[in-house]
Order: C-alpha cells, then sequence, then structure tokens
C-alpha cells in the first residue's frame, strides 16, 4: 500500500463549484484587494473571534509586518523558539531585529520557564511557535510579557484553531500570524498569510505596511511592502474556509487512531497530550528509537514518512553568526534526533493509518 504525504490531488480533485467561482472572479477584474479578499479577511475574523483579520502574501510576511507594525526593528532583540522553521527566523532578520532563542519541551513548543533567563535590556519582543498544532503555554507568555513590557506576535501558522485553555491560537498576542501555504490545515494554491488582531491602531497600520504604505493611490504616508493577499487565492479560501472545523476534527481522529495504535509499540514514545489543549495536528509527530533506521524502514514499506526538522535551525549555517553549538538547546538536539512524521490530515484512509502501524510494529519485530 502507499501511503503519500501530500493530500493536495485529493483535496481539489471534485471542485467544480470552486472553478466556477474563480470563473465568476476573473470576469469581474477585480484582482487587487477586492471584495473576495474582504469577504475572506470577514470569514476569518469570524472564524478566529477577532475584530479584525488582515491577508498578505505569505505567513513569513504575517510575522514580519506585526513586528514591524509594533514597533521592532534594527538591533532590538526577539525571543523566539530554538526548534522552528526557518521562516519565523527569516521575518525577524529582515527587519533588521536579532533572533534569541529559547528551548522547547515535548509539546514541541517553547519552554516558557526559560524565557525570562532570555530577557535582556534589548529585548522589545515574543514570537512564541505554536508548533505542529500544538500551542505555547500562552498564559505564561502573556505574564511575563506585561511584566518586562514586552509585545506578543504569535507564530499560529501551524494551529489554525488549536487552543490553550479554550482560548484559540493567534488571539493571545498583540496579533497573531497564520500561514495559508498548500500544505497548511487552511490553504489555498500558493503562497498566502493572513494577521488577526483587535486593535484599530494595529489593524489600520498593517493595511498600510502590506500595500507599500499608500493612503490611496497617490499619497504614501510609510514605506511598506508589496504584501497583499492575492484576491484570487481569497477565493480559494473562500471556498475552504467552511471546511476547516471539519478539517480540524479529522485531523484529531487520526491523531487519536494513531496514538492507541503506536502508542503500544516498544521504541515509539507518544508526545505529552494534555488536557487543556486542543491539538489539530498540522504534523504528526512521535518519537522514535533507531529513528533514521525507521524513516528508511518505512520508505522502503511506501510510506512517505518525514522529518521535521533534522537541523535544528539554530545550528544552520545561515545563523552561524550567532555562535550556536550543539547543546545548546538538549531537547531541540533530542528531537532533531528522535522525532518522526507521519501522514495525518483529512483524507486520510482507516486502511492507510492502520498499514502505517503495522509497518512501524513490524520494524520493531
Amino acid at each position: 500500500m502507499h501511503v503519500r504525504y501530500s493530500y493536495l490531488p485529493q483535496q481539489f480533485e471534485n471542485c467544480e463549484d470552486l472553478w466556477q467561482d474563480l470563473r465568476k472572479f476573473v470576469s469581474t477584474g477585480d484582482f487587487t484587494l477586492g471584495k473576495e479578499l474582504e469577504k475572506f479577511e470577514q470569514s476569518f475574523a469570524d472564524l478566529m473571534g477577532t475584530k479584525f483579520a488582515i491577508g498578505v502574501n505569505s505567513g513569513t510576511d504575517a510575522i514580519k509586518l506585526s513586528l514591524r507594525a509594533l514597533g521592532i526593528g534594527p538591533e532590538d532583540e526577539v525571543i523566539t523558539a530554538a526548534n522552528t522553521f526557518v521562516a519565523t527566523v527569516g521575518a525577524i532578520c529582515e527587519i533588521g531585529a536579532k533572533p534569541v532563542f529559547v528551548d522547547c519541551d515535548d509539546t514541541f513548543c517553547m519552554d516558557t520557564v526559560q524565557i525570562e533567563s532570555a530577557i535582556t535590556a534589548k529585548t522589545k519582543a515574543i514570537v512564541p511557535v505554536h508548533f505542529t498544532g500544538y500551542m505555547t503555554n500562552m498564559e505564561d507568555v502573556m505574564r511575563i510579557a506585561a511584566i518586562n513590557n514586552l509585545v506578543v506576535v504569535e507564530d499560529a501558522c501551524q494551529s489554525i484553531l488549536g487552543e490553550f485553555n479554550g482560548k484559540k491560537a493567534g488571539t493571545w498576542g498583540q496579533t497573531g500570524a497564520f500561514s495559508l501555504h498548500p500544505l497548511k490545515n487552511l490553504n489555498v494554491w500558493s503562497d498566502g498569510g493572513i494577521i488577526v488582531t483587535d486593535n484599530p491602531k494595529v489593524d489600520e497600520k498593517l493595511r498600510l505596511l502590506r500595500n507599500h504604505g499608500l493612503i490611496d493611490r497617490d499619497n504614501v504616508e510609510i514605506l511598506g511592502y508589496n504584501s497583499r493577499l492575492d484576491t484570487l487565492q481569497a477565493v480559494v479560501g473562500n471556498w475552504l474556509i467552511p471546511q476547516t472545523e471539519n478539517i480540524a476534527a479529522k485531523r484529531i481522529s487520526n491523531a487519536k487512531h494513531y496514538d492507541e495504535g503506536l502508542g503500544e509499540i516498544p521504541g515509539i514514545s507518544i508526545p505529552p497530550r494534555p488536557n487543556n489543549y486542543k491539538i489539530v495536528y498540522h504534523l504528526y509527530i512521535v518519537f522514535a528509537d533507531q529513528r533514521d533506521a525507521l524513516l528508511d524502514y518505512c520508505h522502503k514499506s511506501d510510506i512517505e514518512a518525514k522529518v521535521h526538522y533534522p537541523i535544528p535551525i539554530y545550528r544552520q549555517n545561515a545563523l552561524s553568526t550567532l555562535g550556536h553549538k550543539y547543546g545548546d538547546f538538549p531537547v531541540t538536539d533530542r528531537h532533531a534526533e528522535s522525532v518522526i512524521s507521519f501522514p495525518c490530515d483529512q483524507h486520510l484512509s482507516t486502511e492507510e493509518i492502520n498499514y502505517t502501524i503495522e509497518v512501524v510494529k513490524r520494524f520493531y519485530g
């Protein structure tokens, strides 16, 4: 049996109604900051329970523009997670700020106990990363931020509809940044991102920043970026957003099935599943003994398992100027050596999950 990782051909194999929507849209010529984008932004804000949502061209820019809108710039230090994807760190560095890393725990999110020791006189912001579909302990983050007068931009790119203590990812900080990349739980047909906030002044600043700083066609208020979410992609988003709750529910159900089967296998450790978290499983990850050998065995058994990520961002050559070395963030390093990701999307069949579990059992004998 073949167990693929990308579900996109299945997701869009039967979407004639979407094609009809796109045909109608193309005939309008309303391609830039159009009505379909306004509709998507309102629907997203309603989904998240926020006052505002601002469409931008990627999850990376959602973080970058948020930091800029909140006054973060050159020489400022921004605390974030040592195990995140490069986009988080790239967004920080693009505005001239310096990333300062904190190790994760076994929920794959920042260990909030370590945040205060990373704060210096130059620290201006915290970017907690809700990695894999988990959430950072945002009560701790917000308490620390308030005490130290820091702004909080949530990297919620992998955790749409995730919750901690009943409050959604992206709705705790001054802004929440989301990605609409094709492999995210709510996706479009290209790169895309969206920012949520309850602050009208931040909303106004973000709308300027995403569109060159233009008040209107002839007046430039500030220097901004070309970072609009294409209205064409908003049409796709409008087609998919009613499915978002069901997508999360199906991923949660698939993860439970995996946990029950894989949890019985010596050599596999299931991450903690705290009762006060709603985990939405953008990635389904477990810890595995002999990880590299298991990964190879899965590939030979036609299962497209992956590793997120074999080389942590803090040890990448692009950030060598920060002077970090192996062992500086030991939990992140342990994860890089032991985690394995299995397909968990909403189009995965029970038979595919069972086959994956059987292959892992077979590997461990």
